[in-house]
């Protein structure tokens, strides 16, 4: 289903576009910290990405993310970006197909030169907080609901402080089976007659036989440690100790690490990681009441506080 688009995107895409004749059409994706969705004027397509002003979730700023972009113009590692302006970000469509999960595990040794590629990038000078980022998710929620186990795992970790980074680099910080999506590898003659504009459209990519897999949503991306990234596709994405020893040691050897010490390291940010999933998922259901949400923080809470 469409919608009209708001007088606020409308600007924004009068602004970069202003041959745009269309009225065009609004239709919203499937997302889980904003009002995000498809563009189509005429035979343009766009993604729009918006900052809500009353349900915050931390760690997310569209501003932050469109300058991060803009950093990354040119790199191939990023989509086009096309203008920000009264919380609306504008970027160009990366089209494929999301991987499912199960695709997802099957893709590692795929993805590891993604993200090395990415790490290899210089700093964005946006230095990620993990601290700060759990201590306003606790001030966020509402006080009924902050419950002792809660207050003694945040207490922990801050007089623990953050790991020393084992490398610093640029992270996406989202990387799991809904921001990767898979689409046909050009042959070298259509990839030769792309317009410079259409390659700039492209997001961060590796090619895997007939196939170019891209991330996307780069709301959480800022700098911090290359193991901390690592650690949160293990934790996101459900990885047993086969599948996690098999990225260690394939990223490893791409960026020239010591495997276990990159190992010991994604170690130390797991603790992190649990009370960072669980107070998102906390704040989630509390913003929306959805059903989904409040099953997965009682999971994670219940995880967390039997350890």
């Amino acid at each position: 289903m469409s919608y009209s688009i708001d007088p606020a995107l409308g600007r924004v895409i009068t602004q970069q576009f202003p041959a745009a004749k269309s009225a065009g059409s609004f239709f919203p994706l499937s997302g889980l910290t904003g009002q995000t969705g498809k563009v189509v004027i005429g035979e343009r397509v766009l993604l729009a990405r918006h900052q809500h002003p009353v349900n915050i979730i931390p760690g997310v700023d569209r501003r932050r993310e469109y300058h991060i972009l803009r950093k990354l113009s040119g790199s191939g590692l990023g989509p086009a970006v096309y203008g920000f302006a009264d919380r609306w970000l504008l970027l160009g469509w990366q089209p494929g197909e999301v991987l499912s999960p199960q695709q997802f595990l099957q893709q590692l040794d795929a993805l590891v030169p993604l993200i090395a590629r990415l790490h290899s990038h210089s700093l964005s000078g946006y230095r990620l907080s993990l601290l700060r980022l759990l201590e306003q998710y606790w001030l966020l929620s509402h006080p009924a609901r902050r419950h002792c186990g809660w207050l003694r795992a945040l207490r922990r970790l801050q007089q623990q402080g953050e790991p020393k980074p084992l490398r610093l680099a640029l992270l996406h910080m989202d990387i799991h089976a809904g921001n990767v999506i898979s689409s046909q590898q050009l042959s070298g003659r259509e990839a030769a007659v792309k317009s410079d504009e259409t390659l700039a459209d492209n997001a961060s990519e590796t090619f895997t036989g007939s196939q170019t897999l891209r991330l996307i949503d780069w709301e959480y991306a800022s700098d911090g440690d290359v193991a901390l990234e690592l650690a949160a596709i293990v934790a996101g994405n459900g990885l047993h100790g086969q599948q996690q020893a098999q990225l260690t040691a394939a990223y490893a050897a791409a960026q020239r690490l010591d495997p276990a010490l990159l190992a010991r390291q994604m170690q130390r940010w797991q603790p992190w990681l649990k009370l960072l999933m669980a107070s998102w998922y906390e704040l989630r259901w509390q913003q929306t009441q959805e059903e989904t949400f409040f099953t997965l923080a009682a999971q994670a809470w219940q995880q967390l506080l039997s350890e």
